[in-house]
């Protein structure tokens, strides 16, 4: 059932990159008004606005801006109108990519995306031409601790979640999209010191590329991560065997 995580090498985590405190917060409103125009303004009942608030915290953004950003998604205030959008592609070695963007204007952000992809040896794909690739999953990250892992083990079986993964320093556990917050509750009161829980896209299997390829995938990752209407990157790249990148 465990085993090595690949995972913690191929999540592109959205603002791990972005250095700059507007674009951090550029991103961060944009969540937060989606998640509340979907799920409504209260954090106990919308698991999704409860992570984008707590990432908000965590990069200090005023309160008031939080505030804001709410009451623009319930419609309180007047704001923009974003929609979601999912784009699928290929990037370098053949690496299967799902984009997802929160945008205002989709014919700007169509563009600009494809012009990404086909300048760094990738190229937009049709609806459903990867996708296929990946399943929804709860992903749940927590601290490796000093207990072994057939108690964690345990305790992963009781909490309903459908498998783990582990590496060096984390254990990564995968549940279905409904649980993956009552999980969560769980194994916190277990003792477990949750990271980080949400819903994601995990690949099915992963490709293998060349080292040239790898270098120019991480510079389209960059890339993507860089654009203002990007909100996620999800890939089935397989770095190993490839080092400092």
């Amino acid at each position: 059932m465990a085993g090595h995580s690949k995972w913690a090498n191929i999540r592109h985590r959205k603002n791990a990159q972005d250095t700059k405190r507007g674009k951090i917060f550029t991103k961060i409103i944009k969540e937060i008004t989606v998640a509340s125009r979907i799920g409504g303004e209260d954090v106990d009942a919308n698991p999704r606005l409860r992570k984008a608030v707590s990432n908000a915290q965590s990069n200090n953004m005023p309160l008031e801006n939080i505030k804001r950003a709410i009451q623009k998604g319930t419609g309180e205030l007047d704001g923009v109108n974003y929609e979601e959008i999912t784009y699928e592609g290929y990037g370098p070695g053949g690496v299967a990519i799902l984009i997802d963007v929160i945008t205002d204007n989709r014919n700007r952000t169509v563009a600009d995306v494809r012009s990404i992809l086909t300048k760094n040896n990738g190229s937009m794909g049709e609806n459903g031409s990867v996708s296929w690739m990946f399943k929804r999953r709860g992903l749940i990250i927590l601290d490796r601790t000093d207990s072994d892992e057939k108690t964690f083990f345990n305790i992963v079986m009781d909490s309903g979640a459908d498998d783990f993964e582990v590496n060096e320093k984390n254990y990564f556990v995968f549940t279905d999209p409904g649980i993956v917050m009552d999980v969560r509750e769980f194994l916190v009161s277990e003792g477990c010191v949750v990271n980080s829980a949400a819903i994601e896209m995990i690949p099915n299997s992963y490709q293998k590329v060349s080292m040239e390829d790898g270098y120019e995938f991480q510079k389209l990752m960059k890339l993507l991560d860089d654009n203002a209407d990007v909100n996620r990157v999800y890939s089935n790249f397989d770095l190993e065997g490839i080092s400092s990148i």
